[in-house]
């Protein structure tokens, strides 16, 4: 087991700040947002310094019908030797739903999802993490997420699904203490109960994070200072077990250093609360056995699962993003609150992708994103997202005033292909002439 000690998540707008913090014995960084050949400096020289970094990928869709892809796989294998990782961590969750095991069209989430905690969700689940970890060159540790809605009919508790899992893959797991108060709130999901069916003997590491409530509902923000609830069941966890690493996520609306820093010691102390709570407790006896172990399936089982698990996520994920009729038993109410948070987060990540969008729309690119959104679900990634966002707006004539018309359609002519146009006149030519072929379409 790799003891870490207390870390922070690397993003760039607080690189400088990672640097100087005393007491950061590691770092995490999102996978898909490091390129192998070329680190940020500051992750190199955190290297160089001896800090561990670990890749933390976010696309797998462990979670999902399909088989893991496997130029994704190598992508987080590649990560992991450019970054000398010790291990890699990934989610249990599904991204992507349709395709060719529901004879529909593919649709992206742009979120993490919750899978049904179901014998035929986790035989998939079980199966898509050894194909992963026969990939990998180091140990995968997959964390549990945070969810604003829940499955109906589920056969098992989150411990006692995350106990099996364990139990037949040997994969470690990543504890975020945020997304168990995230489900304490939003399904009523007792944090302490999940802990005490866990194999913390599996334990890789602890995330903590920050969130907020409005209306009822808790949103897992990673934009806000870690409240005490938060702080509570990490000390719960604690004196339950030592854990190896706990590391604290930020990923907008950052504060000062001095406040990052002021949240890394309340984890300390938090932590060393709970080591000297733990001798207090018969540690292994107090956790609970789980109930009615599901058996493995065999590969024709196998197959029928994922093909049940293929029509049911599918079917969530359409009705979140596509405007279809919810699927039998779930809150429409909490569907509603999820499909405007994927909705806002669509825009808000496309915005971080192509900023100069934002910039050429100015105040009205939420509302022109929004109604494009709004009836054209995300089939690929953000990127082609962006694209597809302003080709639309393109063909449709606006951005009204011309000069934002003409910035706007100079970068998509420059980053509708595979490089970009520079240099090359023939093919800017040939972009151009497309879209006024097919703008011309759009107006019959």
């Amino acid at each position: 087991m790799v003891r870490l000690g207390t870390g922070i998540g690397w993003r760039p707008e607080i690189a400088d700040a990672v640097e100087r913090m005393p007491g950061v014995d590691w770092v995490e960084v999102v996978a898909e947002n490091v390129c192998p050949g070329h680190l940020p400096a500051s992750l190199a020289r955190l290297r160089e310094r001896g800090v561990t970094v670990v890749p933390h990928g976010v696309s797998l869709g462990l979670g999902g019908a399909d088989r893991p892809d496997a130029a994704r796989l190598a992508a987080l294998a590649e990560r992991a030797g450019a970054l000398g990782a010790p291990l890699v961590t990934e989610h249990i969750a599904f991204v992507r739903a349709g395709g060719p095991l529901t004879v529909s069209q593919p649709l992206e989430a742009g979120h993490l999802l919750p899978v049904p905690r179901t014998r035929d969700a986790l035989a998939v689940l079980c199966e898509n993490v050894r194909i992963a970890q026969d990939a990998l060159p180091v140990p995968l540790a997959v964390e549990n997420i945070a969810a604003l809605i829940s499955w109906p009919g589920e056969e098992m508790t989150e411990g006692q699904f995350l106990y099996e899992l364990v139990e037949r893959t040997g994969v470690r797991l990543l504890i975020d203490v945020a997304n168990l108060h995230t489900n304490h709130v939003n399904r009523g999901e007792d944090p302490a109960g999940a802990l005490a069916e866990l194999p913390v003997e599996a334990l890789a590491y602890v995330h903590v994070a920050g969130g907020f409530e409005r209306d009822g509902v808790w949103h897992d923000s990673h934009a806000h200072p870690v409240p005490q609830p938060v702080l509570d069941v990490l000390a719960d966890l604690a004196t339950r077990t030592d854990p190896p690493g706990v590391l604290l996520e930020r990923d907008e609306n950052f504060p000062e250093p001095g406040e990052l820093a002021r949240e890394l010691d309340a984890i300390r102390a938090t932590v060393a609360k709970g080591a000297g709570d733990r001798a207090a407790r018969t540690a292994p006896g107090d956790r609970a056995a789980p109930a009615g172990s599901p058996e493995s399936a065999d590969a024709g089982d196998l197959a029928t699962a994922r093909e049940r698990v293929a029509l049911a996520q599918a079917s969530l994920l359409s009705a979140l993003v596509a405007g279809t009729p919810a699927p039998e038993g779930f809150d429409r109410a909490r569907l509603a609150v999820q499909s405007r948070a994927l909705a806002a987060k669509r825009a808000d990540v496309v915005a971080k992708v192509a900023p100069e969008l934002p910039e050429i729309l100015g105040k009205a690119y939420r509302g022109e994103f929004r109604a494009y959104a709004a009836g054209r679900p995300m089939t690929a990634g953000y990127r082609r997202d962006a694209l597809t966002f302003a080709e639309h707006l393109l063909l449709a004539g606006r951005p009204e005033d011309a000069a934002a018309r003409g910035r706007l359609t100079h970068w998509w002519l420059d980053r509708s292909g595979p490089r970009p146009l520079q240099g090359r006149p023939v093919t800017r030519w040939l972009r151009t002439a497309r879209l006024a072929l097919r703008r011309g379409q759009a107006l019959r």
